[in-house]
């Protein structure tokens, strides 16, 4: 069992930047992938970024790309997810989910992912 605790959301204007943390306990990462997802208002969650813990192959979606960046601390077994420029389009509840399923890879479908944070709210105002 994974449990994952998302933290730095918050209100940002535009342009602005932020931090997610994704903090993992009950086992270690190793052979398993991580995401980041979101889900705005009236929408489908959809995968924003992803790594693979032990390779540290990386994802991102077009919509995010040369904007955020998704990296890992081992030793504290967190995932993080610095967004830049950001944008009102951004608004979302993003959440951070963790799957060994596929040799631990990253999947689109949150289907795919059998541990999920509680989420975290980013807010982008114009």
């Amino acid at each position: 069992q994974v449990q994952l605790v998302e933290s730095g959301g918050g209100l940002v204007q535009d342009g602005g930047s932020l931090r997610l943390a994704c903090a993992a306990s009950g086992r270690t990462l190793s052979s398993v992938a991580v995401g980041w997802f979101r889900q705005g208002p009236g929408k489908g969650r959809e995968l924003i970024a992803c790594i693979r813990w032990t390779l540290g192959n990386t994802y991102y979606q077009e919509a995010v790309k040369g904007r955020f960046t998704i990296s890992k601390d081992n030793a504290k077994n967190t995932v993080y997810l610095q967004m830049n420029s950001l944008k009102p389009e951004d608004t979302a509840l993003y959440y951070c989910a963790a799957t060994p399923r596929y040799g631990g890879s990253c999947r689109r479908s949150p289907d795919e992912y059998n541990y999920w944070g509680q989420g975290t709210q980013v807010t982008v105002s114009s």
